[in-house]
């Protein structure tokens, strides 16, 4: 497989740019964070017997990292990602570490992939980006081998996640131009309605599809908070555009807005996500749209 250098688009803007950095800024932190995701994936994989693996969207690697460890010797897993800077750390690590992975630079949804290059296809909240994910599932697809699986974590709505959305709310009234997410092109909620998820991996040629529900309890220290809130999310971008001023007072009333998730020192919520499992239907035509 060759490195394949991200497309100008707007989501290549964004990793290689402000969203990027700040994954890579804030890596340990949200390594902890997510870290009963990238669990449940290596216990998925280990129970599937696949030794050669596909993480797509990896970042900077903790999944397709803590996936290499858990198969062991016979481990050849890779990871696909947008973002330069987070692969750059997740080479690092991979080297320092001494792990058996490989990773490309690449836009999932155009690179070529070697045909039934893998056993199976891995992902934490790396899918819900893709501008036309019937082609981007069908290509990947077509790069697992026949009856290989897929194991993919997305998450459910906004309604069900206000966490996530806990500081665009709040800093709403001092940002009238804040732009609002599209629930139906590239961002985090994109997977968040269950049928047209079905529907996606139906028409890009996967079969046993299983989608269900995945309520995890997240935990960061307080201290964590404003450094998570100042950087990550769109009003973490946001804020590193705006005046002194503003930003010292967006981040007032948005650190207010948590109160609610402050615990004896914890900020403590649940991800409402979905797991998504399914299995290659080889015989399907590929999309090449």
């Amino acid at each position: 497989m060759t490195v394949q250098a991200a497309p100008n688009s707007e989501q290549a803007r964004l990793w290689n740019g402000p969203s990027g950095l700040a994954w890579v800024d804030q890596q340990e932190l949200l390594d902890r964070l997510f870290r009963p995701f990238e669990s449940l994936l290596a216990e998925a994989v280990a129970a599937s017997g696949a030794t050669r693996v596909l993480d797509v969207g990896c970042g900077t690697g903790a999944t397709t990292l803590a996936i290499a460890r858990r198969i062991g010797a016979d481990a050849d897993c890779v990871g696909i990602d947008i973002s330069e800077p987070m692969l750059a750390v997740a080479r690092t690590r991979a080297e320092r570490e001494d792990v058996p992975a490989r990773f490309i630079c690449a836009d999932a949804q155009h690179h070529v992939l070697d045909p039934e290059g893998f056993d199976a296809l891995v992902s934490r909240f790396g899918v819900m980006f893709f501008s036309d994910p019937v082609d981007a599932f069908s290509r990947l697809r077509h790069a697992v081998r026949r009856d290989g699986e897929m194991h993919c974590i997305a998450w459910r709505g906004p309604q069900e996640n206000p966490f996530m959305t806990a500081a665009e709310r709040a800093a709403a009234p001092l940002l009238p131009r804040l732009p609002a997410r599209r629930p139906d092109g590239p961002g985090q909620f994109s997977l968040a309605d269950p049928q047209r998820v079905r529907q996606i991996l139906e028409e890009s040629g996967w079969t046993d599809i299983v989608i269900e529900p995945l309520d995890v309890a997240c935990t960061m220290p307080e201290s964590d908070l404003v450094p998570y809130l100042m950087r990550l999310g769109p009003i973490g971008v946001l804020l590193q555009q705006v005046d002194g001023c503003l930003r010292k007072r967006i981040i007032e009333v948005v650190s207010d807005a948590f109160a609610p998730y402050l615990q004896d020192g914890e900020v403590r919520f649940t991800a409402a996500c979905w797991r998504i499992d399914a299995r290659a239907n080889a015989t399907k035509a590929v999309c090449h749209a």
